[in-house]
């Protein structure tokens, strides 16, 4: 359906009076009003001139699209039923609401984002002057309507009583609306003392023909988009209007229009949040991603309710306009399993040696997961499903297939894997993955999400720590300080004349110890391999065939690595890696044969960069070892 709307002129004081009565409220997905004085006083000196401010954009409230409300900030409870809601013009109409319509002190901020309360006068004098801009004729004074100066010793300006504004010449821009009382009481004082007061009458008179009547007769265009308007088009609608903030996301949506059903999503969110909170692997689990899965599941079953009524089945789906389709009575179903999918797909992520959201190859391939162990239940933990979902795992992985156009890939992996379980069909994500043998060249930083499964598949293949031997369970990772290091040093490297795009590749790189990376320094491998098996002040030594074993759990040559043979240690691990990666997908990697380095895959100043935060963020953890 084509979203209807119409687009008409609104008084400005009729406006003020919809906002002060409760007939135009803000949706609660739209954030804090936080427009500074200079702003404020800009907006004020336009309208005043009756110059354009921008039109406005509301929503018919009688629609079947519900949101929770609040009020414009400032305005009192409301007192007549809610009309429209306001999609676009927050803060200008906040700003004007409280500058205009209320007496009370407008909470605002300077320009260098300290709260204060002010209210806003024109001086007369200034305003009606044709050689001063406007703006400067409109003066911010503190709550009290007394301005001080000498460190707030000295009065400057009091405007504390009428007679005070009276006097000075200055109109409360409260009172814009209401001004034919201030100008009589104005005109009352003048003519009590008329020979000293008589100049007065005359500026008054002018200023409230040239300035005040611009307030009250000024009009602003206003788009209204009717009642049959969807979610999703009041959604875009918000983003393409709300260019100068935070872009809109699903979840405040679903929130607002859960709200409205006595439904805290936010409340609720938290909650769980906090849970996953105290797993580091589930630290950034965003809500929309939450949402996400639990719209996989809810999708699902509608469709599978649609196959066996004989219907056309529709789409599994975890796209935006989905998540804004969503029942609350879906949230409330799902949001449990989905839950505990999560908390699962931690327990299974550890199992792979993922310990921290840092080292998460794809944080958009949590979605899938947790909606996969959600329906799965306890039955995840059957070995033979759980070597299934690492084998669909690691194809995404290595496949490189959560980068973009995630939300399809997400609906064929829940689509495609209970039915692999059943005797069905490879998933897709299976079928589709590969990896090519020249990948390793390029495989560089963290930047990558095979870089950050490499480190956790060495790991996880039983690669133990050089100095101490110990494999790298969740304990020895936390507590050692485990990260990705080379293996020929980068100091090595360079003084043998190695390029950084080949020393930098992922085949140079092993899961150490901050204090092994520290030990072995920028030494030649032979030479640190010497002072592993001799021992120190803090490490015990290590025979050298313990050593080797060690190495050899890296997928290392011992033999090459002694000989310090880059070249040999570099052909032969690779060879290793690839074997490693063949297991883990379960198909035969893409092998080609070894070309030289591309001179356009030289190493860029991003991956440089990322590689120096690596070093930075690990260099105090190694020196405290």
């Amino acid at each position: 359906m084509t979203t209807s709307f119409k687009t008409h002129p609104v008084s400005l004081k009729d406006l003020m009076r919809e906002c002060h009565e409760g007939r135009l409220q803000l949706p609660d997905f739209q954030r804090g009003w936080v427009w500074d004085q200079d702003r404020i006083i800009d907006l004020l000196a336009s309208i005043s001139e009756g110059f354009p401010v921008g039109a406005l954009m509301t929503l018919d409230a009688s629609g079947a699209v519900q949101f929770a409300v609040r009020p414009v900030e400032g305005a009192p409870p409301p007192i007549k039923p809610l009309e429209g809601y306001l999609l676009d013009g927050q803060q200008r109409m906040t700003s004007l609401y409280q500058s205009t319509a209320t007496t009370l002190p407008v909470a605002t901020q300077t320009a260098k984002k300290r709260p204060v309360k002010l209210h806003f006068y024109f001086d007369i004098r200034a305003a009606l002057d044709p050689d001063t801009a406007r703006r400067d004729a409109i003066l911010a004074v503190p709550e009290d309507r007394v301005l001080r100066e000498n460190f707030g010793r000295d009065i400057a300006l009091d405007l504390s009583t009428r007679e005070n504004e009276f006097a000075a010449l200055h109109f409360p821009i409260d009172q814009v609306f209401e001004a034919q009382l201030w100008i009589q009481d104005a005109l009352t004082w003048v003519i009590a003392d008329m020979e000293t007061r008589k100049d007065h009458m005359a500026l008054i008179n002018d200023f409230s023909r040239l300035v005040i009547n611009n307030f009250t007769e000024y009009h602003v265009p206003l788009i209204t988009l009717g009642k049959d308007t969807t979610r999703a088009a009041v959604c875009l609608v918000f983003e393409k209007v709300n260019t100068g903030g935070k872009a809109l996301d699903a979840f405040e949506l679903v929130t607002a229009m859960y709200a409205a059903q006595d439904f805290q999503l936010r409340d609720d969110w938290k909650a769980r949040k906090e849970k996953f909170a105290k797993l580091p692997v589930l630290a950034n689990v965003e809500p929309v991603e939450f949402l996400q899965a639990i719209s996989l599941l809810h999708t699902k079953a509608v469709r599978a309710d649609a196959v066996a009524a004989g219907k056309e089945p529709p789409a599994i789906s975890a796209t935006r306009n989905s998540l804004l389709q969503l029942p609350l009575s879906a949230y409330q179903a799902y949001a449990p399993l989905v839950e505990q999918g999560y908390l699962n797909a931690a327990k299974f992520l550890h199992g792979l040696n993922i310990f921290k959201a840092r080292d998460l190859p794809y944080q958009t391939q949590l979605v899938p997961l947790a909606a996969i162990l959600g329906e799965l239940g306890s039955a995840w933990e059957n070995v033979a499903v759980r070597k299934k979902l690492a084998q669909w795992y690691w194809c995404g992985v290595f496949g490189e297939l959560y980068g973009s156009a995630v939300e399809s890939r997400f609906a064929l992996d829940v689509r495609d894997f209970s039915a692999w379980l059943g005797g069905g069909p490879l998933p897709q994500t299976i079928q589709r993955s590969d990896f090519r043998e020249e990948r390793l060249r390029t495989l560089r930083t963290r930047l990558s999400a095979a870089y950050k499964g490499f480190h956790a598949l060495l790991m996880r293949s039983g690669a133990r720590d050089l100095r101490s031997g110990q494999p790298y369970d969740h304990t020895v990772f936390f507590d050692e300080s485990v990260d990705i290091h080379h293996i020929f040093p980068e100091a090595w490297c360079k003084t043998n004349g190695i390029k950084p795009e080949v020393y930098n590749s992922i085949v140079n790189k092993t899961p150490l110890s901050a204090r092994t990376n520290r030990i072995i320094g920028g030494s030649a491998p032979s030479a640190y391999l010497a002072r592993l098996e001799k021992g120190g002040e803090r490490h015990q030594p290590i025979a050298g065939d313990d050593l080797d074993q060690v190495l050899v759990s890296h997928e290392i040559e011992p033999a090459l690595l002694r000989a310090d043979d880059f070249d040999g240690f570099m052909a032969a691990r690779r060879e290793a890696l690839l074997k490693l990666i063949e297991a883990a997908m379960g198909k035969a990697a893409v092998r080609e044969d070894v070309a030289p380095p591309d001179p356009d895959d030289a190493f860029t100043e991003e991956e440089a960069e990322i590689e120096a935060q690596d070093a930075a963020m690990f260099a105090p953890q190694a020196q405290a070892a």
